[in-house]
């Protein structure tokens, strides 16, 4: 994926951890020392020091650095992104960004290269996580099974559930899904929950 107007401009924070272009080095120059084996590619925004352990701190600021400062902060990263930087889901090809019911969304019309949702957003559907609000783990997952496809959706749901650290168990996922308005995909949700009960394909 790559940004629509070039580099990513400040402030984005960085750091020894997370290089990205236009701090100390340019594009060409990171893609350069990756190819080299000096850093560790983390996305098109970020790269880290050979060692560096991904986290969701990290994969956090790197997603940051693909949104334009003035859409960063009206948006919220959810879906199949939130579920990439929580370390469960591969890198997506676009970001898939969520903007509450209560804002205009044809103002943010100029973020390019990313998927904008309009929704509704709880007082507690909202972390923030390097210069970043992310969707929370119980709520990526309610909207991942809603909206994302099985193929895609029950491997990063089922990696979701297997981090202890994220605190989430299938049954508040389940009643999660239950209590949402009757939407078009909650019977195809539902059906994910399930084959996730059922335990992995063999």
């Amino acid at each position: 994926m790559v940004p629509a107007s070039g580099p990513p401009a400040p402030p984005v924070p960085s750091g020894p951890e997370l290089y990205s272009p236009g701090h100390l080095f340019t594009w060409p120059e990171l893609q350069a020392m990756a190819s080299d084996g000096v850093l560790t590619r983390l996305n098109e925004c970020g790269y880290l020091a050979p060692g560096t352990r991904p986290t969701p701190h990290l994969r956090a600021r790197a997603a940051a650095g693909l949104i334009r400062p003035a859409v960063r902060q009206r948006v919220v990263a959810g879906r199949m992104t939130a579920a990439w930087i929580f370390g469960c889901a591969p890198e997506p090809d676009r970001l898939a960004l969520l903007v509450d019911a209560k804002r205009r969304i044809s103002s943010l019309r100029s973020a390019r290269g990313c998927t904008l949702h309009e929704v509704r957003l709880g007082a507690y559907d909202v972390v923030s996580l390097g210069g970043l609000m992310v969707t929370s783990p119980l709520r990526t997952s309610v909207d991942i099974a809603l909206h994302v496809d099985a193929e895609r959706a029950v491997p990063a749901l089922r990696a979701l559930l297997a981090q202890p650290e994220l605190g989430l168990r299938l049954r508040l996922l389940l009643l999660a899904v239950e209590a949402t308005p009757k939407m078009p995909h909650k019977k195809a949700a539902l059906a994910k929950l399930d084959s996730l009960r059922a335990g992995p394909s063999p």
